[in-house]
């Protein structure tokens, strides 16, 4: 109840971090201004800071004062930072300062929730082993920052039993949060499909190959095998 009533009282400035990040978001890969805005963050906390992990990813390292940090266990608490490249329409006080550019998934929100939790977690050091920050980029549209952040040596330079990560759901009431056993998310791709048709006049579909018809059939075949047509 203790840390409740410490993040409660921390409301208005949580919220001017997360107002601060909506009005200038970056995309996948750009987020200078974002890294740096959570790095000056961080050290303002006492909090190790460690850069260039996937471009502009970086790591705040947080041990605790119970026992030796070596000897207890060591974990990942993961945040992603980008936005999405969509132009705001909300008419917000606080909306998008930068067109083509805007938070519309909630990552200003978990860089803010990161950061409150470091803050309260240097403050208090009340754990034994280490946290690890992790402040990841390019997580939308299959930009692959976790694997980037990876191939930078994150795991060789920190070691970690284990990584957490959560998600906002605005339609979940205020105060409770859902975990799941197991895979609890779709991976998304990309592909390009390319059909062959031949055109023609709408007085003669007999003699076209229409791609759109063919596209169609695709689509529906592998959204439901069953409505594939024989």
């Amino acid at each position: 109840m203790q840390l409740v009533k410490a993040l409660v009282s921390a409301h208005d400035e949580l919220a001017s971090w997360r107002q601060h990040l909506h009005q200038n978001p970056e995309i996948a890969y750009e987020e200078k201004d974002t890294s740096d805005f959570v790095a000056a963050k961080l050290e303002s906390f006492g909090v190790e800071v460690h850069r260039g992990f996937g471009g502009t990813g970086l790591v705040g390292v947080i041990k605790g004062n119970l026992g030796e940090p070596e000897s207890g266990k060591a974990i990942g608490l993961r945040a992603d930072m980008d936005a999405l490249p969509m132009s705001e329409e909300t008419n917000l006080a606080y909306a998008s300062q930068r067109p083509g550019r805007m938070h519309a998934c909630g990552h200003d929100g978990h860089t803010t929730m990161l950061l409150a939790a470091a803050r309260h977690l240097a403050k208090t050091r009340d754990f034994h082993g280490t946290i690890y920050c992790i402040f990841q980029p390019a997580e939308e549209g299959g930009n692959a920052g976790a694997r980037s952040m990876i191939k930078d040596g994150l795991f060789e330079k920190f070691h970690m039993d284990s990584v957490w990560g959560m998600h906002n759901w605005p339609g979940l009431e205020v105060g409770r949060a859902v975990a799941h056993c197991g895979a609890a998310m779709a991976g998304a791709d990309i592909f390009v499909l390319t059909i062959d048709g031949k055109g023609g006049h709408a007085a003669m579909p007999h003699l076209t190959k229409d791609p759109v018809a063919d596209g169609r059939h695709v689509y529906s075949g592998a959204a439901n095998p069953n409505l594939a047509p024989a």
